[in-house]
């Protein structure tokens, strides 16, 4: 059934909102962590969601608070104690409030830049309570990424034992709520804003109506270890994983025990999550060979071997997840998140074919060769060689989850209005998009004499697309400069 939620905000939103059910169990309070409280309540029944007194089976989301500088321990904390604390028989989404004064928050940022300026950085400035000794290293390595507020975040995440943080910046009132994830997003929403609440809302409303897509299914026959042996598609991957990594396209994977020490995380959140993912058509296997997750084993993404490669051959038909060949001989590894997305791009794509003479292997394969997707950002690129596409609008205001239907859907909406894809003939070789808090998906055409990711690194070596630390957070822009390419330019939300 649709559900119109009756919402005021002169903001584009997502058409595939659903109604939830909100549970709120407060944890330590104070005068303004109530009000704004209160604000939700009032804010999500007014725009025709379920509030619950106690949450119980069909409860989407529960809504807690937590202190700030003080860490939880995880007895106290509601991701792994929910469930058996309310007997329930699966885990509600966890949102965490946390208040912080504005002169606590911008002395922590101080503090952070101050360190993460240091050449090396020392320790010492990295210790937080609750924190894992070797800590340092994840919120260096975190802070150089995205600057000081990333290294923050990852600082609140493990203090709270909370993977999704809204941080309430203000004294009386609020000046700005900041909206963590697991992968580093950190949009704002203006305490100033008329509609707070009503943004906070259409946010938590966003993240929880799309639905996990990594339900993947193994699909026979497997691929003959022979067969496999005689790819030149997976050292080329391998090669191209090198390549990237020596131009730091991958950042380190996050590890939890590394960040914070908890008994067991597999039932709330992954050991491990590895940042970015890549695959290339084999027209052989005529399947896309990818990268395998970090959530399942660590995967270094700039140094791979064969054995952290995995074959899609499609989408279930219901969408849930993609379609795995397994390989003989070989323990089966589930794709990358980003699994469905790479494979429905290429639906709304044309197909075109491979010139014998021109390839070894003449063959029908979609336009799309190679996708490489990373928590990155393009902060200038060449529109004579690069096309960017934006996404519908609705994404830069009100940003989706990784690994979800709704990321799957606007990357393919995005790419199915590539001028460079659906023309083959147009001399734009490659086509990327950003989505706002997450990264940057680039696609790469079939170009006779390069192997797979080739253009893409010689490419970023020439400058026609720069790769940036940071992404952005909300709506941006590319504006052409003086020097002939476009350079972006991030917009108030």
């Amino acid at each position: 059934m649709s559900f119109s939620p009756k919402i005021s905000i002169d903001k584009p939103i997502h058409p595939w909102l659903r109604q939830l059910k909100v549970a709120f169990i407060p944890g330590p309070l104070t005068p303004l962590l109530d009000q704004v409280l209160n604000g939700l309540r009032k804010q999500f029944r007014q725009m025709n969601h379920f509030v619950q007194d106690v949450p119980n089976d069909e409860t989407d989301v529960i809504i807690t608070t937590a202190p700030f500088g003080r860490p939880l321990g995880w007895r106290e904390a509601l991701l792994f104690t929910a469930r058996r604390r309310f007997g329930l028989k699966h885990s509600p989404t966890l949102y965490t409030l946390i208040h912080i004064t504005p002169s606590e928050f911008q002395e922590l940022l101080d503090h952070l830049a101050r360190a993460l300026a240091k050449d090396p950085p020392q320790p010492e400035d990295f210790r937080f309570p609750g924190l894992a000794p070797q800590s340092w290293k994840v919120l260096v390595e975190q802070g150089l990424r995205g600057g000081p507020i990333l290294a923050l975040e990852r600082i609140v995440q493990a203090q709270a034992k909370s993977i999704r943080i809204i941080l309430i910046v203000g004294e009386k009132t609020p000046q700005a709520a900041y909206h963590f994830d697991l992968v580093g997003a950190h949009p704002r929403t203006k305490g100033t804003d008329p509609h707070f609440y009503e943004d906070i809302v259409l946010r938590i409303a966003t993240a929880l109506s799309t639905t996990e897509v990594t339900d993947h299914q193994i699909v026979e026959p497997a691929v003959s270890k022979c067969l496999w042996q005689n790819l030149v598609t997976p050292m080329a991957m391998v090669h191209a994983g090198h390549e990237l990594g020596k131009r730091n396209f991958f950042t380190n994977m996050v590890r939890i025990a590394d960040l914070v020490q908890v008994p067991a995380v597999s039932d709330s959140v992954a050991r491990q999550y590895s940042e970015g993912c890549f695959s290339t058509w084999d027209p052989i296997l005529n399947a896309l060979i990818a990268t395998a997750t970090g959530s399942a084993q660590p995967v270094d993404k700039g140094n791979i071997s064969e054995d952290d490669l995995t074959v899609i051959v499609g989408v279930r038909p219901d969408a849930k997840g993609a379609l795995v060949r397994p390989i003989e001989g070989r323990p089966y590894l589930p794709p990358s998140s980003e699994a469905v997305e790479m494979m429905e791009m290429d639906k709304a794509l044309p197909r075109i074919e491979l010139e014998p003479g021109t390839w070894d292997i003449p063959a029908q394969v979609p336009i799309v060769r190679s996708k490489l997707h990373g928590h990155r950002g393009v902060s200038a690129y060449d529109p004579r060689f690069v096309e960017y596409v934006p996404l519908d609008p609705p994404y830069y205001h009100y940003l989706v989850s990784c690994a979800t239907d709704g990321q799957a859907k606007g990357i393919k909406q995005a790419f199915a209005r590539s001028q460079a894809l659906r023309d083959p003939k147009d001399r734009r070789q490659l086509v990327f998009t950003v989505l706002p808090g997450h990264g940057v998906v680039i696609a790469e055409k079939w170009v006779a004499g390069k192997a797979p990711f080739q253009l893409i690194w010689e490419y970023m070596d020439a400058g026609y697309i720069q790769i940036a630390n940071r992404v952005p957070q909300g709506p941006m822009s590319y504006t052409l400069g003086q020097d002939g390419r476009m350079h972006l330019r991030e917009e108030e939300d």
